[in-house]
């Protein structure tokens, strides 16, 4: 059963893209609209029209709720379980070859996408460029691939050495830069990074044109990373109403993570005692779930741009579509903002507006169907039966 699960996606995704119409009742275009009983003409991996029926022949996808492929906009492909059932960071006590961890990385993108998600952006591995151009190519089946390769911290250097590092992270081939202006929540989150490496780096990316996306969990690393031309901020647990403020005047997108946390605590005995995975880091995580909430309201409030992300880890990636059901059910969210933070919004903050994240003529054909209807049970996210990509059919179980 497995072999025949992991074949029949594999066929679907090397096979060229074929014309084809597709029949919908409900449609949720990813800009905040539902249009019913309309049809998805897709040509050469494109959408083509969107309109009332024809009559032409057609995947009849009525009955269920059909939406642009869902985006996560924080993820690390390259974590996994190792066969002990443990998380292996790698390094000289990994229990996997580079091979194995190759091959797992491989199986998180596959499962990444089976879950809805068709693009995913991977802050902090070199696997990840791997994974993007293979699938790119159709070797495997995986969402579009963005990644930072690697990341900054305050032990890439002083600032002239960070800024020549961050011009090799482009050069190396990075869509994105990620840098580490602050500890982990695991470590209290303080600030780690000078203002002057903060400045270099997110002042580098910004004159190479490149966005920057920092991990910042209090409000001192933030704004200097705002400050400084940074374009995104990962995390933000401790952000206070200033911070904020500055991120909305500034245009600046904001991504609170509520199932990387989860995921940890369900999964504690697997990462429990590796690096800073302590008693005492899994409490800071606990007592975190409530300020993601609390961050995530007054971040509405003041009409941040909020996109999708996860940090998805080991034990997550599949199961990225929860972080909507988080959103909607403890952070306040409305289901059709947290949505449109995993589509539209996610796609702005990439820079992929006018390809990816919504359904109109002349993008991207990537669509996921889900039963039942998310605006009234946002729970029917987890419900994913049909994943297009570029126009190819990599599910379809219903």
């Amino acid at each position: 059963m497995i072999a025949k699960c992991l074949v029949l996606p594999l066929l679907a995704g090397a096979a060229l893209a074929q014309p084809m119409v597709i029949k919908t009742t409900t449609l949720i275009d990813g800009k905040g609209h539902v249009l019913r009983n309309q049809e998805i003409a897709i040509e050469s991996g494109r959408i083509a029209r969107i309109g009332p029926a024809s009559g032409k022949p057609m995947i009849d996808l009525g009955g269920l709720t059909v939406m642009p492929g869902w985006i996560d906009t924080h993820v690390h492909l390259g974590w996994y379980f190792n066969k002990e059932g443990r998380y292996d960071p790698g390094g000289r006590d990994s229990k996997t070859t580079p091979q194995q961890g190759a091959l797992y990385s491989a199986a998180n993108a596959y499962a990444t996408l089976m879950g809805g998600f068709t693009t995913v952006q991977g802050l902090g591995q070199p696997i990840e460029g791997d994974l993007r151009d293979l699938v790119e190519t159709g070797a495997i089946p995986g969402p579009r691939v963005l990644t930072s390769l690697r990341s900054v911290n305050e032990n890439t250097g002083d600032p002239a050495q960070i800024r020549e590092y961050v011009r090799k992270m482009k050069e190396d081939g990075a869509d994105v830069i990620k840098i580490f202006a602050t500890a982990s929540i695991r470590d209290g989150g303080k600030m780690t990074m000078t203002v002057d490496q903060v400045d270099a780096a997110c002042g580098e990316a910004k004159a190479l044109g490149m966005r920057a996306a920092v991990h910042a969990h209090a409000s001192d690393g933030a704004r200097a990373a705002i400050l400084g031309g940074c374009t995104s901020i990962e995390h933000g647990t401790f952000l206070d109403d200033a911070t904020l403020e500055l991120m909305a005047s500034r245009g600046i997108y904001f991504d609170p993570n509520f199932l990387v946390l989860h995921n940890y605590l369900d999964n504690k005995a697997k990462y429990l005692g590796i690096g800073n995975y302590t008693e005492e880091g899994f409490a800071y995580m606990e007592k975190g779930l409530p300020l993601v909430a609390d961050v995530l309201r007054r971040a509405r409030k003041q009409h941040v741009k909020i996109v999708l992300g996860t940090d998805a880890v080991a034990g997550s990636h599949g199961r990225n579509a929860e972080e909507f059901i988080y959103r909607v059910k403890d952070g306040g969210d409305t289901p059709m903002d947290a949505l449109m933070s995993g589509t539209s919004v996610a796609a702005e903050s990439l820079g992929m507006a006018g390809k990816i994240g919504s359904l109109a003529i002349g993008m991207e054909a990537d669509l996921v169907a889900v039963e039942g209807d998310p605006l009234d049970d946002i729970t029917a996210v987890r419900r994913v039966v049909f994943v297009m990509r570029h126009g190819r059919i990599y599910k379809n179980t219903r």
